[in-house]
């Protein structure tokens, strides 16, 4: 008798325990109590950046002002950070490295918290000639450049790719084909071969959220949001940084602009080969690893976002000796946070 009243005490405060720790689905309620709060208090604009050296110069402008009775919240991995930015509310976080990184954080800010626009920001590679390192880009579209139907050797640009028929897979948006990047060594061979064929570019599954649940539609350019793009026209201008240091200055000041096109993959793109041919067939300037995935989840939950990218170095089209990423990443970033607070200062 008394071991059934000792496992059954056992199995109540095992329940007891479970009850107060987790609810709402994987929300331990403490911090789904924290969540509630910060909601209670409005909408905020989200604050999306990719990695910490390009959050922490932000946390220490004199624009921010952390919440001082709840300056953050960590859940899955991440820590929320609420605070002011030019007298607006926001949520900053950092996301990570890469697509699926930057898509799961934007889609866990968007879910938990009450969120009326995102701004994301970071460095970039540039591919325009038009510009230079220390510019600051805002694009009007985003895609992700590296969702690829692989077509099998010995087809072409007349051979129908497996599922297209279905509506899976596409040639609308063209291919590469690698053996046009076959060398000697010094130059193309001409006539060449090679067994990896072509690569499809793909446009994304979405699955908008007032669309029909599981029917796709597909986007390959997702436009940011109009009314956001068109504050951003007032960021020309801007006065930016165009020195590392007393010795080490660019060319020109710097300077910030909106263009037409960014491309987004997990490929850390330092190649000189492959950003002419993305140039030549897409018209683009800014590359990155995350912003389409920010761009595509914003897009589905009918969200309104922009995208704030300084540039760092050239995608490989630079020296051969080293990458200028290395010397210009901290000017890129303080440049693109001149950008994102005059902007927000804007809204």
């Amino acid at each position: 008798m008394g071991e059934g009243i000792w496992a059954l005490c056992v199995v109540l405060l095992a329940v007891a325990t479970l009850g107060a720790q987790v609810t709402y689905g994987d929300v331990p309620t403490e911090v789904q109590k924290k969540i509630n709060s910060i909601n209670q208090n409005g909408t905020y604009l989200g604050v999306v950046i990719p990695n910490a050296f390009e959050l922490n110069p932000l946390l220490q402008s004199p624009s921010y002002s952390p919440d001082k009775g709840m300056p953050y919240v960590d859940f899955a991995g991440r820590r929320f950070r609420f605070g002011s930015l030019e007298g607006k509310k926001v949520i900053l976080v950092m996301t990570g490295l890469g697509m699926i990184n930057a898509a799961t954080t934007t889609q866990l800010l968007l879910g938990l918290f009450k969120v009326e626009g995102v701004v994301q920001y970071g460095i970039a590679g540039n591919a325009n000639p038009s510009f230079i390192i220390g510019d600051v880009v805002i694009p009007r579209f985003w895609a992700h450049s590296a969702l690829w139907s692989w077509q099998r050797y010995g087809d072409g640009p007349k051979n129908e790719l497996p599922f297209e028929n279905t509506g899976d897979y596409t040639r609308k948006y063209g291919f590469l084909k690698f053996a046009d990047y076959t060398s000697n060594g010094k130059n193309l061979i001409p006539d060449a071969d090679n067994l990896l064929n072509n690569v499809w570019y793909q446009p994304e599954e979405i699955f908008p959220v007032d669309g029909i649940p599981e029917e796709r539609q597909h986007v390959f350019w997702v436009p940011v949001d109009p009314r956001y793009f068109a504050i951003a026209k007032k960021l020309v201008g801007l006065k930016l940084k165009g020195c590392v240091n007393s010795t080490l200055c660019l060319t020109r000041t710097p300077n910030v602009a909106r263009v037409t096109r960014g491309m987004s993959a997990s490929i850390f793109l330092d190649n000189a080969s492959y950003r002419d041919f993305l140039f030549s067939k897409f018209k683009f300037t800014p590359v990155d690893m995350e912003s389409a995935s920010v761009a595509l989840v914003c897009h589905q939950q009918r969200i309104p976002f922009i995208i704030i990218r300084g540039l760092s170095d050239l995608a490989g089209g630079g020296s051969d000796e080293s990458n200028e990423a290395d010397t210009f990443v901290s000017l890129a970033a303080e440049n693109t946070i001149t950008a994102v607070v005059e902007f927000i200062k804007r809204l």
